[in-house]
Formats: C-alpha cells, sequence, structure tokens
C-alpha cells in the first residue's frame, strides 16, 4: 500500500473513532452529523480503491470485513435518519473504525482479472453484495439479542436504544434486499456454471452451504411474511442462515490467506 493510501485508511479509520465518540456522548451535536457521513463516503472511495481500483476484481478477508462493516454503518445512517438509533451508531461506528484498520492487517487478496468475462465478474460482486447485506443482518440480529436480554432485565430504556420494532423492520428490509441478491447469486451459479466458470456444476461445500443459507432466509421470509415470524424466531433463523454462508465463503477465505498464507 503507497504512503498515500496508508494516510487515508488511517484518516477514515480516526474518522469513524471520532463519530463513535461523539455519538455517543453528543449526538446530536452538528459536527457529529458532518463527519460520520464524510467517514462513510472516504470509507466508500477507499473499498473501490481497493476492491476495484485497477479495473481487476480483488477479494479478501480484509475487504470482506471492511465492505460488511462499512454496509453495517451505512444502513444506520440511513435509519437513523428516521429515527435515532442511540448507542447502537456509536457500537457500529466504532466497529467501522477497527474494520478499515483490518485491510492493513489482512492485506492479501485473490485478483479476478479484468479479462475475465464480464458475466463472471459480475456474478462476484452480486454475491459479495449479497454476503455484505447478509452480514450486516446477522450482525443486527445478534445486537438485537443482547438487546432483548436487557428489555428482560429492565435496563434497555437506561441504554439509550431505540424501539425493538424499529430495529425488527431494519432487519427485514435488510434480509429482503440481501436475499434477492443472493438468489441471483446462487441462481446463475448454479445453472450457469459452465458459462460462468468454465467447468459443469460441482456440489462443494461452498455450493451446499450457499443453497442452505438460500433455503434459510427464504424460509424466515415466508414465514414473516404467512405466519408474521418476529423475536426470538427471526433472530435465530438470520443467525443460522448466516451462519451457513460464513462456511460458504468466509471460513474458506480465513483459513487460506490467514492460516496457509494462500
Amino acid at each position: 500500500m503507497s504512503p498515500l493510501l496508508l494516510l487515508i485508511t488511517l484518516c477514515v479509520s480516526a474518522l469513524y473513532g471520532w463519530s463513535a465518540w461523539r455519538l455517543r456522548h453528543a449526538p446530536g451535536a452538528p459536527s457529529t452529523c458532518v463527519v460520520l457521513p464524510l467517514a462513510l463516503l472516504a470509507h466508500g472511495v477507499l473499498l473501490y480503491h481497493s476492491l476495484m481500483g485497477q479495473g481487476d476484481i480483488r477479494l479478501g478477508f480484509g475487504n470482506s470485513l471492511s465492505t460488511i462493516a462499512w454496509l453495517t454503518a451505512l444502513i444506520y445512517w440511513m435509519a437513523s435518519r428516521r429515527a435515532p438509533l442511540g448507542r447502537l451508531q456509536a457500537w457500529v461506528s466504532g466497529a467501522a473504525a477497527l474494520s478499515v484498520l483490518a485491510m492493513l492487517v489482512f492485506g492479501e487478496t485473490h485478483t479476478i482479472p479484468s479479462s475475465q468475462a464480464l458475466a463472471l465478474r459480475m456474478h462476484l460482486v452480486v454475491s459479495f453484495l449479497a454476503y455484505g447485506l447478509l452480514a450486516v443482518a446477522a450482525l443486527h440480529a445478534v445486537l438485537m439479542t443482547m438487546l432483548e436480554k436487557q428489555l428482560h432485565r429492565g435496563s434497555y430504556v437506561r441504554a439509550g436504544a431505540p424501539p425493538l420494532l424499529t430495529l425488527e423492520s431494519m432487519l427485514f428490509r435488510t434480509i429482503g434486499a440481501g436475499f434477492a441478491l443472493l438468489t441471483l447469486a446462487v441462481f446463475s451459479g448454479v445453472f450457469f456454471s459452465e458459462e460462468l466458470f468454465g467447468v459443469p456444476l460441482q456440489f462443494t461445500h461452498k455450493v451446499v452451504f450457499a443453497v442452505l443459507s438460500w433455503l434459510v432466509f427464504g424460509g424466515l421470509l415466508l414465514g414473516r411474511y404467512f405466519r408474521g415470524w418476529r423475536g426470538r424466531t427471526a433472530l435465530y433463523w438470520t443467525i443460522t442462515g448466516f451462519t451457513f454462508l460464513l462456511l460458504a465463503y468466509l471460513g474458506t477465505q480465513f483459513v487460506l490467506e490467514v492460516i496457509l498464507k494462500r
């Protein structure tokens, strides 16, 4: 990484850190309303350069973590325009600050050359975005589980958290968007495997876990629509669906890049 990109990365992390501190202690201050959007914009530009800045697509463990954190921070910031999210937004900004630094620690990437077919590159981008959105949903579900426990202990109001119904609405909107992208990724990979990858479909662990994840999230949305699923049922299904997706992608990436150094 060039010295300029290193400086930008550190500045983005510092902006998120400052936002987290201000959101916790002075959420309505004018500086808070300016710094966080600036951090999101700078983080987005940094991710674009890291992922596709030279024409190729470069996917890696650090990029994955940082993209998930950016999507999370972006969704929470957009949701905060409708309803205050309290300290949740501060936690998310703090996590985003660390994720930017993860791009420095886990710098190894798998490069998809620009000479590859456009269909393959689009499939990878859609898959990556689907993974990111559903990861946001899973993290959101974990936070909701923690807040629900606080509610039963009577400390929820003191925690300054938003209404659970607001958070639940955010959860299902995120799952819906992620599921739509995951559907495109799974069906294009299954039915057009030879056109995309040059080989017939092989039922590897990635394919099996991706399909299982699609079935779980699809079942959750159907249960929400027809049976009104919510609360712990929705949270557990969300976490289960993302666990399958995690095993399909990020687990393999972590083992190859961080443990085996490939």
